[in-house]
């Protein structure tokens, strides 16, 4: 792999893993409202949000893989618009982490779940 620095990696690994916990706490809180509300004109926005998250998160997720993919495979270092392109993603991907662990947390209370 070229070269990214040992705390650009814990970055990256650790932002996936939180991405994956949002996605997957976002998917449970959205399957308990319709198992104990069902799908209603009270439930909808939520349901939406919670679907955005989720989608948020994946698509982060997913991004953050493929440039670490090209990072890989650029040999022998990896060309600067690759690695402005990670930098932007790993923000990226952190703002909409950041946004979303809220989001469904206030979810989950206005549920009282």
């Amino acid at each position: 792999m070229a070269f990214l620095s040992e705390e650009t990696l814990t970055t990256l690994f650790g932002l996936q893993r939180r991405l994956v916990l949002i996605l997957n706490e976002a998917r449970a809180t959205e399957y308990a409202i319709l198992e104990l509300f069902g799908e209603t004109e009270e439930t909808i926005p939520e349901l939406d949000e919670l679907q955005n998250v989720t989608e948020r998160a994946r698509d982060s997720y997913t991004r953050l893989s493929r440039i670490l993919l090209l990072v890989a495979d650029a040999q022998p270092i990896a060309d600067a618009a690759i690695v402005e392109l990670m930098e932007r993603a790993l923000a990226q991907a952190e703002a909409n982490a950041d946004a979303s662990e809220p989001s469904v947390q206030e979810i989950k209370r206005n549920w009282n779940l």
